[in-house]
């Protein structure tokens, strides 16, 4: 039964996000509740493009403190696969801090950041070209470093991320 779901999950999450996305009854608490539905099954077998999308809605949101946390956990599996938007979302968790369940890490932070700046995620760079040129997450102002990262920055298509 998991690996089935584990096959049938991307199609779990694309039929979310169609639901999500349709103007078709836009205001229905049944059609919502349906989607972040599919989106969690999908989510909890393993979809990667459904952990940030559910990661996300959750996090930013999602009602109450414990479905924000429930969203950064959903992010942080999401950015573990890879996905290059939940990591720049976690680089700012780990920087700033979220409640008592993520505490201020700068190095994981720093990681996070370098892994979407390198996927080509243009916050990310644009974050890193602000830690080399100024210093910050233990990073000492690095003018050649900067200049890599403006230089990368330049080579990024806009709204095109590997993922």
């Amino acid at each position: 039964m998991r690996l089935v779901m584990k096959v049938i999950a991307p199609l779990l999450f694309w039929i979310a996000y169609t639901i999500f996305r349709s103007p078709i009854l836009r205001g229905s608490r049944r059609r919502h509740t349906l989607a972040m539905k599919l989106f969690r099954i999908a989510a909890d077998n393993g979809n990667r493009r459904a952990l940030s999308v559910y990661g996300h809605l959750l996090h930013f949101r999602g009602e109450g403190v414990a479905s924000r946390i429930q969203g950064a956990i959903y992010l942080q599996r999401s950015a573990d696969k890879g996905d290059v938007k939940a990591l720049y979302q976690m680089g700012r968790i780990h920087e700033r801090g979220f409640e008592h369940h993520f505490g201020i890490e700068p190095e994981k932070a720093l990681l996070a950041y370098r892994k979407a700046a390198e996927r080509g995620h243009p916050l990310a760079i644009k974050r890193m070209i602000e830690l080399y040129s100024e210093g910050g997450l233990g990073v000492a102002p690095d003018k050649a470093q900067a200049a890599l990262w403006i230089e990368r920055r330049a080579d990024v298509k806009p709204g095109v991320q590997e993922s």
